[in-house]
């Protein structure tokens, strides 16, 4: 299958390029590189520097028989200060993809959603049937295009998958072939954990310590990047022709902060100095995905555990 992937330069898409090219696909990377990086892109794939609201009839002209679309604006702190940059880049921009995609006659578009369209859950683990509240507008233009995909689907007969993942980490590390997180603006806990413990950046902040859980920080559940790739992989092979699915990719497990850091000082040898700090506003305290329906529907669950990805992740940072 010759399969376009939106924001191939970028961490998860990246990875996923990789592992569509060792699935056997044909892999076509369109990417802006406003936060993606050139170098990775697999080399067997064909790059466009592009916007994806500008693409037009380049679809049909490319032979583009799918979609996996990861291309977005993901800061949720931006995106409360610049809503408008979310609105018109996220959603204007997917809107602008799938008039190119029925313009091309293309089949099927898989979406990088987020769990952050749920907001603070009612239940946990949280299933796809659970109250969507996002608690930003990065959640709200991610909420916007799953919508947006149900109602091409019912009007128009594509095959639209949304996967809704939690948090993502560790590094695609294979041979010569060296993929992970690179952020220009880092959010994630792990990278940043190992950056501080590195002299990158200063102390953690640890954002609140008297959550309701075990040992008060929040709980949060956490996929390795290759097994997040894969599951794309599988939606795009396996979904039912002319159906619209969401579907949430966890471990329906967690880890605390304070397990994270532990995990951290496991495997670099040393203790993550930390400043502690508030909570942020709109921090749940627990957000751990249901993967019942992962498995039911991908025959997918996550393989690597929080050890594995945290091993990952700080060889990769050690290059970097």
């Amino acid at each position: 299958m010759k399969v376009l992937v939106t924001g191939g330069a970028g961490y998860v898409g990246s990875v996923t390029t990789h592992r569509l090219l060792a699935a056997g696909h044909e892999v076509v990377v369109v990417d802006d590189l406003s936060t993606g990086h050139r170098d990775a892109v697999a080399e067997a794939a064909t790059f466009h520097e592009a916007n994806i609201a500008e693409l037009g009839g380049l679809l049909g002209r490319w032979g583009i028989e799918a979609v996996v679309h990861f291309a977005a604006k993901s800061l949720v702190g931006e995106s409360t200060v610049d809503p408008s940059l979310y609105w018109r880049n996220n959603v204007g921009g997917t809107l602008a993809l799938l008039e190119s995609v029925r313009a091309a006659g293309v089949g099927r578009v898989v979406f990088s959603s987020s769990a952050a369209v749920y907001g603070d859950p009612d239940e946990v683990p949280i299933p796809e049937t659970a109250a969507t509240r996002p608690a930003s507008p990065y959640g709200a233009t991610k909420l916007a295009i799953d919508l947006a995909l149900g109602d091409y689907a019912a009007a128009f007969g594509l095959t639209t998958t949304s996967l809704r993942y939690f948090n993502v980490a560790g590094a695609l590390l294979d041979g010569g072939t060296r993929v992970g997180e690179r952020h220009g603006t880092e959010t994630h806990l792990i990278p940043l954990a190992l950056d501080a413990v590195r002299g990158a950046r200063p102390a953690l902040k640890l954002f609140g310590e008297d959550y309701p859980t075990p040992d008060g920080t929040c709980i949060r559940d956490y996929v390795h990047v290759i097994d997040l790739a894969d599951a794309h992989v599988k939606a795009l092979e396996l979904a039912e022709a002319g159906t619209n699915q969401i579907i949430n990719l966890g471990s329906s497990a967690g880890y605390s902060v304070r397990e994270v850091l532990k995990a951290v000082q496991e495997v670099t040898g040393q203790d993550v100095p930390l400043e502690p700090a508030p909570r942020r506003a709109g921090d749940p305290a627990t957000s751990v995905a249901s993967n019942a329906k992962a498995r039911d529907v991908l025959g997918w669950q996550p393989g690597r555990d929080l050890q594995q990805m945290v091993a990952d992740a700080w060889s990769f940072a050690q290059e970097y």
